[in-house]
């Protein structure tokens, strides 16, 4: 985000509702005819996304939301059928769907989405794995199709991680909240159960598609791994823009109803994306909705994949933050009632993300509306809290989304949430996500320390952080939490998505719409290359998980208004050179750790970086170019020495020295070429 609003002292209650109770969102409709003119004095959340009131008026719109209901034409049940789609495979989607009762998105009684509780237990023939999995209503079950807001289908969704004969046992049942409230589950009716068996064959999937590596776990380590193929990961990819989903092509989503920014904030008005730069990256069999909707971002995502690059970030929710124009919901303010069409779209977007190599960062919510301190926003969930709320956002998201194999969950961009906050939203998270997903969180860099402390532990659902500091510090700052976190007994993954200064970030190209490749921190500028040395190359060897690029918001192609990714193309080309140096040349990077102090940089400047496993292997840069000794440590063994271009990649090469013996410290001589220019050395047992 933009701009930080430090928390001050909660209002009294009566003194909030004096002076920043909001007015209704919206119309009433004009059938529903005057609004009760005498009215409690209470206050809370409105139904159907009208804001806050009495609970007078409360009764008032749900009794009015009731009679809509009634009037609407309604479908017969379904017969309780159970069908099984999908290819079958091992890792890829398996989806159930239920022909059961008939619902509609804005029905209020009961609610669709909070009323009723759709489980399917699946477990596979040898007994292991069990996979409890939350459903979701989707309307007609085409409705990415036919924008339908009303339909008998419910829906579950299986990554089944071995073959052989998988049993399922489906139960939905009905009773006011039970969605979000485990004890009104008890007193639920059971409306529908069913049981049957399905045979799951091996993946026929290779390359890129990380359903040829199975889903990415975190292991109790400082780099995650896939279950399938046993490899760990290195992320590059982009943080922006964070309303990516702003997108016009999904169904229910509208520009930023604001038309002015508050100071300081660089809110855009009035448009949504098109993703058109990316279109000639569509390509012939890629996915599609409703004739030809989606080629701008699905051909976005091409274009990352075919860079070399594995992640990219957004909001599902950012209402009230600096987009305004992200919501899962049929309304911007009905947090109860899900769109199903735009997030079936969604869905379909997440599915070719999975399909070309993607990474997927959910960034669940922002600052500006993470809670309701210290001013009171409508726009947070439950305020802040772990509630009905919150509850079904997290439910929803899980139950559409969780089988997508390579993810994270992070409770909030800049969070400003209470660590008891923080701790309830994530184990509900943990629980209620069958597959574990990795949870992170990301605040401002001066709050990580006072938020990330008390977070760490063995006993802790988190499995990381995303730091967002300058990019001068992203060695420093990724090598304190990746200690720390080991230090308290949960190694943390550690990776840093947001590069300060806010305003610049990551420049644009040199040439690119006329920039000069350089942003400013301060009066000293810097551009692309300092990106790459000390916050790319010096995460990865401080032992982080890698990084994403932020763009800031006065550069071209900003955090909120990017369109076109080639904007960085160069700077993917640097991460993909980053990545190929470790998959190409076998660089155990997950068993090794920081050592500078080898390098004689023991307090972690950024003159140069190591990563090691003393005795076996040693990853040296020099950010600067230049030549360094190397500290071989008391073993009498003899190290190939390779050079690597961080620049170009490329095959190892060969600088003045080739090979250097221990024991003690050993000068590892000069680069190939280039002695001012950065290099990576490889020394090898």
């Amino acid at each position: 985000m933009l701009v930080m609003r430090p928390h001050a002292a909660e209002a009294p209650a009566d003194e909030r509702l004096a002076t920043e109770t909001p007015a209704p969102r919206k119309p009433f409709p004009a059938h529903w005819g005057e609004p009760p003119r005498i009215q409690t004095m209470d206050f809370g959340p409105l139904p159907g996304g009208y804001g806050y009131g009495s609970s007078t008026l409360a009764r008032w719109i749900e009794a009015n939301l009731k009679k809509d209901q009634a009037a609407r034409p309604r479908l017969p049940d379904g017969p309780g059928t159970v069908t099984l789609s999908g290819e079958l495979k091992q890792w890829h989607k398996v989806t159930l769907t239920l022909d059961g009762p008939f619902a509609h998105e804005r029905d209020v009684d009961p609610n669709p989405f909070t009323d009723y509780r759709l489980t399917v237990r699946f477990t596979h023939e040898s007994g292991a794995p069990t996979y409890r999995v939350p459903g979701y209503f989707a309307a007609d079950g085409r409705a990415a199709e036919t924008s339908a807001e009303s339909g008998t289908k419910w829906r579950a969704h299986l990554a089944p991680d071995k073959p052989g004969r998988w049993t399922y046992a489906l139960t939905l049942v009905r009773g006011k909240f039970a969605a979000v409230d485990d004890a009104a589950v008890a007193r639920a009716e059971t409306v529908a159960t069913a049981a049957g068996t399905f045979t799951v064959r091996p993946t026929d999937k290779r390359g890129r598609d990380f359903r040829a590596r199975g889903r990415l776990e975190y292991v109790g380590r400082h780099h995650l791994r896939f279950a399938g193929s046993g490899d760990y990961f290195l992320k590059v990819g982009a943080d922006a823009p964070e309303n990516l989903l702003a997108y016009a092509d999904f169904d229910g989503t509208v520009p930023n109803p604001r038309r002015d920014a508050r100071p300081g904030e660089n809110a855009p008005a009035g448009r949504l994306k098109t993703w058109a730069p990316h279109v000639r990256d569509w390509r012939p069999g890629d996915p599609t909705w409703q004739g030809g909707k989606g080629k701008g971002l699905i051909g976005a995502l091409n274009y990352l994949a075919e860079k070399g690059v594995n992640a990219f970030s957004f909001l599902p929710y950012n209402a009230g933050g600096d987009g305004d124009d992200v919501w899962p919901f049929v309304e911007r303010d009905a947090k109860l009632h899900y769109d199903c069409s735009k997030l079936d779209q969604w869905g379909i977007v997440f599915d070719h993300a999975t399909a070309r190599g993607l990474f997927l960062h959910f960034k669940l919510q922002e600052q500006e509306m993470d809670d309701d301190r210290p001013r009171f926003v409508p726009e947070a969930l439950d305020g802040g809290r772990l509630g009905p709320e919150r509850k079904l956002y997290l439910r929803e998201l899980v139950a559409r989304f969780a089988h997508q194999l390579a993810l994270n969950w992070n409770l909030g961009e800049e969070n400003t949430q209470s660590t008891e906050e923080q701790v309830a939203m994530a184990r509900y998270l943990h629980e209620t996500d069958p597959y574990h997903h990795p949870i992170v969180l990301h605040t401002y860099p001066g709050d990580q320390d006072r938020v990330y402390t008390p977070l760490l532990g063995a006993r802790s659902a988190l499995t990381g952080v995303s730091l967002q500091n300058s990019w001068r510090l992203a060695h420093q700052r990724t090598l304190q939490w990746v200690t720390e976190s080991a230090r308290a007994g949960k190694p943390w993954v550690v990776c840093h998505d947001e590069q300060n200064p806010a305003d610049y970030g990551v420049p644009p190209d040199p040439g690119y719409a006329g920039q000069s490749g350089e942003g400013l921190e301060g009066n000293r500028p810097y551009t692309l290359h300092d990106i790459r040395k000390y916050c790319l190359w010096g995460n990865l060897l401080a032992g982080g998980g890698g990084v994403e690029y932020y763009f800031g918001y006065r550069l071209p192609q900003n955090d909120l208004q990017c369109e076109d990714w080639r904007s960085r193309d160069r700077s993917w080309d640097y991460g993909r050179i980053a990545l190929e140096f470790f998959r190409a040349h076998r660089v155990p990077f997950w068993d090794m750790t920081n050592a500078d102090a080898l390098v004689g940089n023991p307090g972690h400047d950024n003159s140069r970086f190591c990563l090691a496993r003393p005795g076996e292997v040693y990853v040296v840069f020099l950010p600067e170019g230049g030549t360094t000794a190397l500290d071989l440590g008391e073993t009498p063994t003899t190290f190939s020495v390779r050079w690597y271009n961080p620049r170009a990649g490329g095959p190892l090469q060969r600088g003045s020295v080739t090979r250097v013996r221990g024991p003690g410290r050993a000068n590892l001589g000069a680069p190939p070429a280039e002695p001012d220019q950065d290099w990576v050395v490889l020394v090898r047992r």
